[in-house]
């Protein structure tokens, strides 16, 4: 679709220092999927090959989720400035850290047989994250502060639902730092909850934008868009509430179950979406209903 395309060229021109982050991480992700295939993913004392592929391609997906946000965010340019390029350095250092740990054997965060230096490192990791943290919620109150949005409403709307779930994503990273594990009780494990609240800002802007250009931006849009964001967010609360009862939520128990329906509610106001694009862009030959703007 036209719109497609202009947005991409959009992003490319305006963000890109943070796309070329992103490839980054995919590489960096690629080289360690080709070490664990050829010699696996445990590399002693207590490296994991595998724990950096899932964090770099994790942390290439969240930059280019967040370029993607800062396009159609209405930050001043000096204030997009200095966020794109504390973004970029904290990514930088994290895949740095993350790979380079993990390929010498060393636990990057909790460290058991590392050095002074290796612990030091670790903290100066902790640092990092939180300086990511801060940066994302800069962005995020930009977008919370927006009264009459007249462009873009059901995306905007999205972006805030996205961004809800992310904090719940990065309260389950305080918790893996604080508990300096990502285990908690018998079977918890904030990972899960922490990699679902972070596809939020993959999922939920999607669905808005679906919808936006289905030309609906009336109240069935508000509607279809609050159901889907709801739902995403109820996912992840009652996953958060399965992990601090110390439970995995791969199990055949309430709390997953709902998680999963309402998961299920998503891809249906999704996939509803979906298809009423395809047929106002197939109707007559004439998309005239839909919205065009980027």
């Amino acid at each position: 679709m036209k719109i497609a395309s202009t947005f991409i060229g959009k992003l490319i021109v305006e963000e890109r220092l943070l796309i070329v982050m992103g490839m980054i991480g995919f590489l960096l992700a690629a080289i360690c999927a080709v070490y664990v295939v050829l010699y696996g993913g445990v590399v002693l004392p207590e490296g994991n090959v595998e724990s950096a592929f899932s964090f770099n391609a994790a942390i290439a997906i969240f930059i280019l989720s967040m370029a993607a946000i800062l396009v159609v965010s209405d930050l001043k340019p000096s204030s997009r400035k200095w966020i794109r390029w504390g973004l970029a350095a904290t990514v930088l250092i994290g895949y740095g850290i993350e790979t380079i740990q993990h390929f010498r054997g060393i636990n990057p965060r909790f460290t058991q047989v590392g050095t002074t230096t290796d612990m030091l490192v670790g903290m100066f990791f902790g640092l990092i994250s939180l300086v990511l943290i801060i940066l994302t919620v800069l962005v995020a109150i930009s977008f919370f502060r927006k009264r009459d949005v007249v462009q873009q409403p059901i995306l905007i709307l999205s972006i805030r639902y996205a961004f809800l779930s992310t904090m719940i994503s990065f309260a389950a990273g305080i918790c893996m730092s604080v508990l300096h594990s990502r285990y908690t009780g018998s079977a918890g494990n904030f990972i899960v909850l922490h990699g679902l609240g972070f596809h939020a800002l993959q999922t939920l802007p999607v669905l808005g934008w679906l919808i936006e250009q289905a030309g609906a931006n009336d109240k069935r849009a508000r509607v279809l868009l609050h159901l889907g964001g709801v739902s995403w967010l109820s996912s992840i609360i009652f996953v958060g509430i399965q992990t601090l009862l110390g439970r995995t939520t791969f199990e055949m128990s309430l709390l997953p179950i709902i998680a999963v329906a309402a998961l299920l509610v998503w891809s249906v106001a999704l996939i509803t979406s979906y298809v009423h694009v395809r047929k106002c862009f197939f109707s007559k030959g004439n998309p005239a209903g839909m919205n065009v703007d980027v």
